[in-house]
């Protein structure tokens, strides 16, 4: 398997995560037009990681005429070369991003311990969540701070004096 460049990875990984393949429309920050696309296309066309494929979709288009259209696709290769072994990945539509970031995490986990004590009804306390993951206390607070940016809303209030940390039921 080929060494892939940044460039290379990032155009596989947006193809990968279309239903059809297609390369086109570019990244961000990419155009049809742009120089520093040409190497790193042409290598991953040399190594089978892509392919050229006519097309009648105007928005897919390489290259082309009026008559004929050829668009650039992922191929089993290159889905392979990224770590995909069964096809595209889904795509998730924008308004199901926070939904998928805020999904549970994995269940063997520390992470998942942390979020199964902030479920309670009662929350947890930064001691609770130091006994149940063996954690130091600046990383059980970063953890906090992880799953906030995940879009868990945490709230913190008062328990017996100490400050209690829980998950806000969706509403």
């Amino acid at each position: 398997m080929p060494k892939l460049s940044d460039t290379q990875c990032l155009l596989l990984s947006a193809a990968s995560q279309r239903d059809s393949g297609s390369l086109i429309p570019l990244p961000d920050g990419y155009d049809l037009d742009d120089a520093r696309l040409e190497k790193p296309l042409a290598a991953l066309r040399r190594n089978k990681l892509i392919e050229e494929r006519e097309i009648t979709d105007l928005a897919s288009t390489w290259r082309g005429e009026e008559d004929s259209r050829t668009g650039l696709f992922i191929t089993p290769a290159g889905l392979q070369a990224i770590g995909i072994d069964d096809g595209p990945a889904p795509v998730v539509a924008s308004g199901d991003v926070i939904n998928e970031l805020a999904a549970s995490p994995r269940p063997a986990t520390k992470s998942a311990q942390v979020v199964a004590l902030l479920q309670r009804d009662t929350g947890a306390t930064l001691p609770e969540m130091i006994t149940a993951t063996g954690w130091l206390p600046h990383t059980t607070r970063a953890a906090l701070t992880g799953l906030r940016k995940k879009g868990y809303a945490i709230l913190r209030t008062s328990r017996d004096g100490a400050t209690c940390y829980r998950i806000e039921a969706a509403a």
